[in-house]
């Protein structure tokens, strides 16, 4: 099994995060785990969204898995840590976890299958050499 580098991202609440029950809305994890993937992807990968954009490629996301843990509130910082498990022809599994500052709490883990598409065609393509050997970290 290979082993690849887990990232970090620190983010916080906004009052715009908050439902009706006075936490953080289900979604909005999914969008915490975006925003710490583009930071990841240009900072620690040397490879942004805007990349693979310029190359006509882009990455959809296919299925999600979240387990959630305890809320996150208005005002809440957080540290969102992905890493890549696996890698798929066309794709490939990223995990993640979203723990509560400063306590270390988890809030949610969870993973999201991405398949990187032409944006001309929105079809799968290959993953090619280069991406896989920069994500491989």
């Amino acid at each position: 099994m290979n082993v690849y580098s887990r990232f970090e991202t620190e983010l916080a609440v906004r009052p715009d995060d908050i439902d009706l029950y006075q936490h953080v809305h289900s979604t909005r994890y999914l969008d915490y785990v975006l925003a710490a993937r583009f930071e990841q992807m240009e900072k620690n990968y040397g490879m942004s969204m805007k990349v693979f954009a310029d190359r006509g490629l882009g990455w959809f996301m296919t299925s999600a898995t979240i387990h959630y843990k305890r809320p996150l509130g208005w005002g809440d910082r957080m540290v969102v840590r992905c890493w890549i498990t696996q890698f798929t022809e066309t794709g490939c599994r990223l995990s993640f976890e979203i723990d509560k500052l400063p306590t270390g709490k988890r809030s949610c883990d969870g993973h999201c299958d991405y398949t990187l598409v032409t944006l001309a065609t929105g079809r799968a393509t290959p993953l090619p050499e280069d991406v896989k050997a920069k994500y491989s970290i």
